[in-house]
Protein backbone atom coordinates (compact mmCIF):
# COMPACT_ATOMS: atom_id res chain seq x y z
CA UNK A 1 0.00 0.00 0.00
CA UNK A 2 1.97 3.18 -1.43
CA UNK A 3 1.44 6.34 1.14
CA UNK A 4 -1.01 7.91 -1.21
CA UNK A 5 -3.72 5.00 -1.15
CA UNK A 6 -2.79 5.26 2.81
CA UNK A 7 -3.78 8.83 2.83
CA UNK A 8 -6.85 8.13 0.66
CA UNK A 9 -8.35 4.96 2.68
CA UNK A 10 -7.27 6.61 6.46
CA UNK A 11 -9.34 9.51 5.21
CA UNK A 12 -12.13 7.97 3.87
CA UNK A 13 -12.51 5.72 6.66
CA UNK A 14 -12.00 8.64 9.43
CA UNK A 15 -14.40 10.96 7.23
CA UNK A 16 -16.87 8.24 7.44
CA UNK A 17 -16.97 8.05 11.18
CA UNK A 18 -16.54 11.50 11.80
CA UNK A 19 -19.48 12.57 9.44
CA UNK A 20 -22.27 9.98 10.65
CA UNK A 21 -21.08 11.08 13.79
CA UNK A 22 -21.66 14.71 13.16
CA UNK A 23 -24.79 13.41 11.10
CA UNK A 24 -26.67 12.20 14.70
CA UNK A 25 -24.92 15.10 16.74
CA UNK A 26 -26.63 17.32 14.64
CA UNK A 27 -29.89 15.78 14.46
CA UNK A 28 -29.92 16.40 18.17
CA UNK A 29 -28.49 19.29 19.02
CA UNK A 30 -28.73 21.88 15.90
CA UNK A 31 -31.73 20.64 13.79
CA UNK A 32 -34.22 21.14 16.33
CA UNK A 33 -33.04 24.60 16.89
CA UNK A 34 -32.71 25.38 13.13
CA UNK A 35 -36.04 24.51 12.53
CA UNK A 36 -37.85 26.13 15.46
CA UNK A 37 -35.82 29.57 13.85
CA UNK A 38 -37.49 28.84 10.81
CA UNK A 39 -40.94 29.25 12.64
CA UNK A 40 -39.85 32.58 13.02
CA UNK A 41 -38.02 33.46 9.68
CA UNK A 42 -40.99 32.64 7.30
CA UNK A 43 -43.40 34.96 8.73
CA UNK A 44 -40.73 37.55 8.50
CA UNK A 45 -40.28 36.77 5.16
CA UNK A 46 -43.89 36.58 4.31
CA UNK A 47 -44.11 40.06 5.36
CA UNK A 48 -41.50 41.44 3.10
CA UNK A 49 -42.13 43.26 -0.27
CA UNK A 50 -42.45 40.65 -3.41
CA UNK A 51 -39.09 42.14 -4.86
CA UNK A 52 -37.19 41.99 -1.53
CA UNK A 53 -37.54 38.11 -1.08
CA UNK A 54 -36.69 35.26 -3.16
CA UNK A 55 -37.50 31.90 -2.69
CA UNK A 56 -34.65 29.62 -3.01
CA UNK A 57 -35.12 25.61 -2.80
CA UNK A 58 -34.04 23.71 0.26
CA UNK A 59 -34.67 20.42 1.07
CA UNK A 60 -37.85 19.27 2.52
CA UNK A 61 -38.21 18.38 6.27
CA UNK A 62 -37.48 14.88 7.02
CA UNK A 63 -35.68 12.28 5.41
CA UNK A 64 -34.56 14.36 2.51
CA UNK A 65 -33.45 16.81 4.87
CA UNK A 66 -31.30 14.28 6.85
CA UNK A 67 -30.05 12.86 3.85
CA UNK A 68 -28.75 15.79 2.49
CA UNK A 69 -26.90 16.87 6.05
CA UNK A 70 -25.98 13.28 6.51
CA UNK A 71 -24.37 13.38 2.83
CA UNK A 72 -22.93 16.98 3.34
CA UNK A 73 -21.49 16.02 7.29
CA UNK A 74 -19.40 13.21 5.77
CA UNK A 75 -18.08 15.15 2.98
CA UNK A 76 -16.82 17.94 5.15
CA UNK A 77 -15.22 15.02 7.77
CA UNK A 78 -13.45 13.40 4.24
CA UNK A 79 -12.30 16.93 3.27
CA UNK A 80 -10.56 17.84 6.65
CA UNK A 81 -9.42 14.54 7.44
CA UNK A 82 -7.43 14.16 3.82
CA UNK A 83 -6.41 17.77 5.11
CA UNK A 84 -5.02 16.45 8.76
CA UNK A 85 -3.32 13.41 6.91
CA UNK A 86 -1.18 15.53 4.70
CA UNK A 87 -0.41 17.19 7.72
CA UNK A 88 1.27 13.83 9.53
CA UNK A 89 2.54 12.52 5.94
CA UNK A 90 4.59 15.52 5.75
CA UNK A 91 5.59 15.54 9.62
CA UNK A 92 6.62 11.87 9.22
CA UNK A 93 6.57 11.77 13.24
CA UNK A 94 4.59 8.83 14.96
CA UNK A 95 1.01 8.07 14.53
CA UNK A 96 -1.49 7.09 16.55
CA UNK A 97 -4.84 8.32 17.78
CA UNK A 98 -3.73 10.77 20.81
CA UNK A 99 -1.28 12.35 17.90
CA UNK A 100 -4.25 12.65 16.23
CA UNK A 101 -6.30 14.24 18.55
CA UNK A 102 -3.76 16.91 19.20
CA UNK A 103 -4.29 17.89 15.61
CA UNK A 104 -8.17 17.46 16.05
CA UNK A 105 -8.16 19.89 18.79
CA UNK A 106 -5.70 22.13 16.78
CA UNK A 107 -8.30 22.24 13.61
CA UNK A 108 -11.18 22.93 16.48
CA UNK A 109 -9.20 26.12 17.15
CA UNK A 110 -8.59 27.08 13.45
CA UNK A 111 -11.74 25.98 12.08
CA UNK A 112 -14.28 26.55 14.54
CA UNK A 113 -13.01 28.91 17.68
CA UNK A 114 -11.11 31.59 16.08
CA UNK A 115 -13.89 32.37 13.12
CA UNK A 116 -16.80 32.01 15.56
CA UNK A 117 -15.15 35.15 17.73
CA UNK A 118 -16.11 37.42 15.02
CA UNK A 119 -18.85 35.48 13.11
CA UNK A 120 -20.55 33.21 15.30
CA UNK A 121 -22.90 29.79 13.62
CA UNK A 122 -26.08 31.94 12.96
CA UNK A 123 -29.47 30.95 12.38
CA UNK A 124 -32.29 31.29 9.72
CA UNK A 125 -33.25 34.46 10.23
CA UNK A 126 -30.21 36.09 11.86
CA UNK A 127 -29.03 39.49 10.54
CA UNK A 128 -25.76 38.91 8.68
CA UNK A 129 -23.25 40.78 6.73
CA UNK A 130 -22.94 40.08 2.97
CA UNK A 131 -21.94 36.41 2.05
CA UNK A 132 -19.00 37.55 0.44
CA UNK A 133 -17.14 39.68 3.13
CA UNK A 134 -18.40 36.77 5.51
CA UNK A 135 -16.37 34.43 3.72
CA UNK A 136 -13.16 36.43 2.53
CA UNK A 137 -12.41 37.38 7.04
CA UNK A 138 -13.25 33.97 7.37
CA UNK A 139 -10.69 32.16 4.76
CA UNK A 140 -8.56 35.02 6.27
CA UNK A 141 -8.94 34.02 9.92
CA UNK A 142 -8.73 30.42 9.78
CA UNK A 143 -5.24 30.77 7.44
CA UNK A 144 -3.75 33.49 9.90
CA UNK A 145 -4.67 31.11 13.12
CA UNK A 146 -3.83 28.20 10.99
CA UNK A 147 -0.43 29.33 10.29
CA UNK A 148 0.19 30.89 13.48
CA UNK A 149 -0.64 27.46 15.35
CA UNK A 150 1.90 25.58 13.18
CA UNK A 151 4.29 28.17 14.22
CA UNK A 152 4.10 27.79 17.87
CA UNK A 153 4.03 23.97 17.52
CA UNK A 154 6.74 23.13 15.33
CA UNK A 155 9.09 26.18 15.91
CA UNK A 156 10.95 27.44 19.03
CA UNK A 157 12.11 30.76 18.45
CA UNK A 158 11.15 33.68 19.96
CA UNK A 159 10.34 36.20 16.80
CA UNK A 160 8.29 33.38 15.25
CA UNK A 161 5.71 32.93 18.45
CA UNK A 162 5.61 36.84 18.72
CA UNK A 163 4.89 36.76 14.78
CA UNK A 164 2.08 33.96 15.76
CA UNK A 165 0.30 35.73 17.83
CA UNK A 166 0.21 38.68 16.05
CA UNK A 167 -1.23 36.60 13.62
CA UNK A 168 -3.85 35.21 16.09
CA UNK A 169 -5.21 38.65 16.97
CA UNK A 170 -4.89 40.61 13.10
CA UNK A 171 -8.10 39.38 12.24
CA UNK A 172 -10.00 40.47 15.10
CA UNK A 173 -8.70 43.94 14.95
CA UNK A 174 -9.72 44.33 11.54
CA UNK A 175 -12.86 42.85 13.02
CA UNK A 176 -15.63 40.79 11.21
CA UNK A 177 -17.99 42.62 9.09
CA UNK A 178 -21.03 43.44 10.67
CA UNK A 179 -24.93 43.61 8.87
CA UNK A 180 -26.30 46.38 7.25
CA UNK A 181 -29.39 45.84 9.80
CA UNK A 182 -29.50 45.06 13.51
CA UNK A 183 -33.41 43.90 12.85
CA UNK A 184 -33.37 40.04 13.57
CA UNK A 185 -36.22 37.47 13.28
CA UNK A 186 -35.03 34.96 15.88
CA UNK A 187 -35.08 35.37 19.52
CA UNK A 188 -31.62 36.26 21.39
CA UNK A 189 -32.01 33.40 23.70
CA UNK A 190 -32.40 30.73 20.78
CA UNK A 191 -29.34 32.17 18.87
CA UNK A 192 -27.59 31.76 21.96
CA UNK A 193 -28.70 28.29 22.76
CA UNK A 194 -27.35 27.65 18.71
CA UNK A 195 -23.99 28.71 19.11
CA UNK A 196 -23.30 26.49 22.24
CA UNK A 197 -25.15 23.74 20.78
CA UNK A 198 -23.10 23.68 17.64
CA UNK A 199 -19.58 24.30 19.33
CA UNK A 200 -20.42 21.27 21.20
CA UNK A 201 -20.90 19.57 18.36
CA UNK A 202 -18.23 20.97 16.32
CA UNK A 203 -15.87 20.30 19.35
CA UNK A 204 -16.87 16.73 19.45
CA UNK A 205 -16.38 16.44 15.76
CA UNK A 206 -13.22 16.96 15.55
CA UNK A 207 -12.30 15.14 18.08
CA UNK A 208 -13.48 11.85 17.18
CA UNK A 209 -11.70 12.62 13.35
CA UNK A 210 -8.79 13.79 14.70
CA UNK A 211 -8.45 10.72 16.69
CA UNK A 212 -9.72 8.72 14.14
CA UNK A 213 -8.06 10.29 11.62
CA UNK A 214 -4.48 9.20 13.62
CA UNK A 215 -5.54 5.81 14.44
CA UNK A 216 -6.31 4.37 10.88
CA UNK A 217 -3.32 7.18 9.59
CA UNK A 218 -1.08 4.96 11.71
CA UNK A 219 -2.80 1.19 11.06
CA UNK A 220 -2.62 1.88 7.11
CA UNK A 221 1.23 2.25 7.84
CA UNK A 222 2.37 0.57 4.70
CA UNK A 223 4.47 -3.04 5.85
CA UNK A 224 6.82 -2.47 2.78
CA UNK A 225 8.28 0.70 4.60
CA UNK A 226 10.28 -1.75 7.05
CA UNK A 227 11.52 -3.98 4.18
CA UNK A 228 12.72 -0.62 2.25
CA UNK A 229 14.67 0.67 4.59
CA UNK A 230 16.56 -2.80 5.26
CA UNK A 231 17.23 -3.24 1.79
CA UNK A 232 18.77 0.95 2.03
Amino acid sequence: MTAFRRLVFASLFAGLLSGVFAAVAHQLGTVPLILQAETYEKPAARGMAPHEHTTAWEPQNGAERTVYTLLADILTGIGFALLLNAGLTLRRSAAGWRQGLLWGLAGFATFTIAPSLGLPPQLPGSETAPLLDRQLWWLGTVAATGIAIALIAFTTRLHWTILAACLIVLPHIIGAPEPDERVAAVPADLAHHFVVAATIVNFLFWLILGASTGYFHERLQPRLDGAARAAA
